[in-house]
């Protein structure tokens, strides 16, 4: 059953995340009745996921530091993160009695580093503000007349507000809600979109199947990866289909680019990334007598588990039998990677609501009262804080932008 539309006297937030949230309370505090649309029998869904091991809110490096993580967006982003940034968002959280602390890699954690806390003070605040919550309410897009359309277990209703803010999120872990169907309703509008990408994803390796069946899920830690000029310490682990983890998130975006371009990618392994090259050549040549190389590597080099499993994989029967190229290829084990994991699977999603189809208010300019923020937009960042504190930006610039344009000109 479809209802009549109903008018929103104020604006619909469509998606209850992060960026909508704040959107949200930033159009209540300046006066505006708010209602907020989700999917989700519940609010804040992957957000809460985010906090299970320890919810990462932002990153305390410097802001020169802090924009240039956002690559190709950094210009984009650089005045709403400067208005609302890493400082900004720990003052906020500070005010729904959060407090946080830097941890020893410069990320910024809650106290007790739960997410369920704070959005618990949160969400009474935005009660406290008038702000009416519409859970299971799945957005369908625009009727004919311009409405909002949304499923729901009662039926199919639409409402017609004055403005609309858009937070929507990417296609990453779609059964937490982010799906990525609004993409082709948005697209039939005339908005000006790139394609939804992983981004922070794994990538597929073609492991023999002994590798893959003795040392899928092993940790590869203590390492380095070179790429393109780029290089980072740190771990990721091993999967049935390739790698995944922090440090292949951390080069996902440039190796993402590279197969796209050309059909693979191929990064530089570093298994001894404290150790020089010469002091790894030296051990490597040092006379073994009737040991096996497999021992000589574990009681010279301490090379042992998944990381000598991985040379075994690697490198050819002829190169283990030369120490000066055996011991190049312990610092720079070339990997290929053949293809990005699947969106669903990502961390997070690239592609999106081009900035080039909003205004400086995040409006779309193909769709006059309706705003845009969050992941939904084309933008991405690395792991560490960067994808939450650039959701909070965004959508406190985009409930700025809807309270602006509701007042009309001045």
């Amino acid at each position: 059953m479809t209802r009549e539309p109903s008018v929103v006297d104020g604006v619909a937030v469509v998606g209850a995340g992060p960026a909508g949230l704040m959107a949200a309370e930033t159009l209540a505090a300046a006066g505006h009745r708010v209602e907020v649309f989700d999917a989700m029998p519940s609010v804040g869904r992957k957000f809460l996921l985010a906090g299970k091991g320890g919810l990462n809110l932002t990153h305390s490096e410097g802001f020169e530091a802090f924009v240039g993580r956002y690559g190709a967006r950094a210009a984009a982003l650089e005045p709403l993160l400067r208005a609302f940034g890493a400082d900004a968002l720990r003052v906020w959280a500070r005010g729904l009695g959060v407090e946080t602390f830097v941890g020893s890699s410069g990320r910024v954690f809650p106290v007790d580093m739960k997410a369920a806390p704070l959005l618990r003070a949160w969400l009474h605040r935005l009660r406290g503000q008038g702000v009416r919550l519409h859970m299971r309410q799945r957005w369908l897009g625009w009727d004919a007349d311009g409405a909002l359309r949304f499923a729901s277990p009662d039926g199919e209703s639409r409402r017609s507000p004055r403005a609309t803010v858009l937070a929507l999120g990417g296609a990453s872990w779609p059964r937490l809600g982010s799906d990525g169907a609004w993409w082709p309703w948005l697209h039939e509008r005339g908005v000006e979109l790139a394609p939804l990408r992983p981004s922070n994803c794994g990538f597929d390796v073609g492991w023999s199947e002994h590798f893959r069946s003795r040392f899928a899920g092993e940790p590869l830690k203590s390492v380095a990866i070179a790429f393109d000029g780029w290089r980072q310490p740190g771990e990721f682990v091993v999967t049935t289909h390739g790698v995944e983890g922090s440090l292949v998130y951390a080069a996902s975006a440039a190796l993402r680019d590279a197969i796209a371009r050309d059909g693979q990618a191929v990064f530089m392994l570093d298994l001894l990334p404290a150790r020089s090259a010469e002091w790894v050549a030296r051990e490597l040549a040092h006379p073994r007598g009737p040991r096996s190389l497999s021992t000589h590597l574990k009681t010279r080099l301490h090379l042992a588990g998944v990381k000598a499993a991985l040379l075994w994989e690697m490198v050819p029967k002829e190169v283990q039998a030369d120490p000066a190229r055996f011991a190049a290829m312990i610092k720079a084990l070339p990997i290929r990677v053949t293809a990005p994991r699947p969106v669903a699977e990502a961390i997070s999603s690239a592609g999106g609501v081009r900035f080039e189809a909003l205004d400086a208010n995040l409006m779309l300019r193909a769709l006059p009262g309706v705003f845009c923020a969050g992941e939904m937009l084309d933008w991405e960042a690395p792991t560490g804080g960067y994808l939450l504190t650039a959701c909070f930006a965004t959508g406190r610039a985009a409930g700025q932008g809807a309270a602006r344009w509701l007042q009309g000109p001045t």
